[in-house]
């Protein structure tokens, strides 16, 4: 199993930064390999990611999501196996830190090669600055959802 650990500072409050997270259809306006999420309900999302080159479709379940706090996800069947946790972080009024931590395990010789290169945390970090950018030039989130869903 690999693990990605990557951060950013965001110049938004945290609930905005927190809000716009829990907005999973909006994650291919910043996410690059995420081609579509469809919410199924509160705990469940379905996704289609292309990476490099290859499309692949899993479910992931909310195991863990606290307000301004933390979101933890599992995927669950399809072709992709990892598991992952964002985490919020108030520095300033307006300044959020997120950091992303994702557990994976590479499938086939491509991704076995990549996460040896660091292919999997540079994608992490330019997702990361791509949120940053996205939420900068808004100023505000599209959307939010506030639940708690308990460990």
């Amino acid at each position: 199993m690999v693990q990605i650990i990557e951060t950013i500072d965001v110049h938004v409050p945290i609930d905005v930064a927190y809000n716009q997270w829990t907005q999973f259809e909006s994650f291919p306006q910043f996410l690059d390999e995420v081609e579509s999420i469809v919410q199924l309900d509160d705990t469940h999302t379905r996704w289609k990611v292309n990476v490099g080159g290859a499309t692949r479709e899993f479910d992931a379940e909310i195991t863990e999501q606290h307000p301004d706090e933390r979101v933890a996800w599992n995927s669950i069947g399809g072709e992709t196996e990892h598991a992952g946790v964002v985490t919020f972080h108030k520095l300033e009024d307006l300044t959020t830190r997120v950091t992303v931590q994702i557990d994976w395990e590479p499938e086939g010789l491509l991704e076995k090669v990549g996460s040896l290169v660091g292919a999997g945390s540079h994608a992490v970090n330019k997702d990361l600055q791509n949120f940053k950018e996205f939420m900068e030039k808004r100023g505000t989130e599209t959307g939010a959802w506030r639940g708690d869903v308990d460990a």
